[in-house]
């Protein structure tokens, strides 16, 4: 007898397991769809001509045809994704000129991410040329690690990988190719 009660028991269990699986329906989907919430910007601007100022001193005049700012994210950034054209003055008036078929910057890391025929030139005639170039704004320095093509008045040389200071004072390249003038 206690056989039969022992199976019966054991039956009754696993109908009722059975029947709980099988009977909730996953509704996994519909779960995130419920906490799908849209990827829409906070701020959207059209021709843009932004002046940044400080001590009464311009230091960057950015222009772009299109800005998306996402500030309504976990990680904020803002987005030019029809390029952009920026000039830097440092504290004796001289200019940098930067522009790029993409860009987007991000406000925690404070790294811009330049993308897409991006080309640098100095007021001293100083051009770099590449595909992907970054900017950290708080060291104020440039780095890549995709080809490049570098010109000034001592030649043109081309690489792949380079990092340098805003200004072109400080410059390191890797795998460099080209023909430039010594000092020595």
């Amino acid at each position: 007898m206690s056989f039969f009660k022992k199976n019966s028991f054991i039956f009754v269990v696993t109908v009722f397991a059975v029947t709980l699986f099988f009977g909730c329906e996953s509704n996994f989907k519909e779960v995130q769809k419920s906490n799908f919430s849209e990827f829409i910007p906070g701020g959207d601007a059209d021709k843009l001509n932004l002046k940044y100022t400080d001590s009464g001193l311009i230091k960057v005049i950015l222009l772009s045809p299109k800005m998306l700012d996402y500030n309504n994210v976990a990680f904020p950034f803002t987005e030019f994704p029809k390029g952009i054209d920026m000039t830097f003055y440092d504290n004796k008036a001289k200019t940098t000129r930067i522009t790029a078929n993409y860009a987007i910057s991000y406000a925690i890391t404070n790294i811009i991410d330049l993308q897409g025929k991006v080309k640098i030139v100095s007021q001293d005639g100083q051009t770099l040329e590449t595909e992907q170039l970054f900017y950290d704004q708080k060291n104020e320095w440039f780095f890549t690690e995709k080809k490049f093509k570098f010109t000034d008045i001592k030649g043109v040389s081309n690489g792949q990988g380079i990092d340098f200071s805003k200004d072109f004072k400080m410059i390191n390249s890797q795998k460099i190719t080209g023909e430039v003038e010594s000092e020595e």
